[in-house]
């Protein structure tokens, strides 16, 4: 068995996630440093976000009475 990138040394081939064109080496996974910019600006604004479940007010769920 092969490492991945042995037949690519710079890394595997792939597209920009923000625009769809071939990655840059340089700038991997984007394209180009614009692209990253872009993707650092969406992380700093909240528009990449991890839903959650709120709990409830009191926390003590296990403790009610049936």
């Amino acid at each position: 068995m092969t490492p991945a990138n042995e037949n690519n040394p710079q890394g595997a081939a792939g597209k920009c996630p923000i625009c769809g064109k071939p990655t840059n080496p340089d700038y991997r996974p984007f394209c180009s440093k614009r692209c990253a910019d872009v993707d650092l600006n969406r992380w700093l604004s909240g528009t990449y976000a991890i839903p959650t479940v709120e709990d409830d007010e009191d926390g003590n769920e296990g403790d009610r009475e049936a």
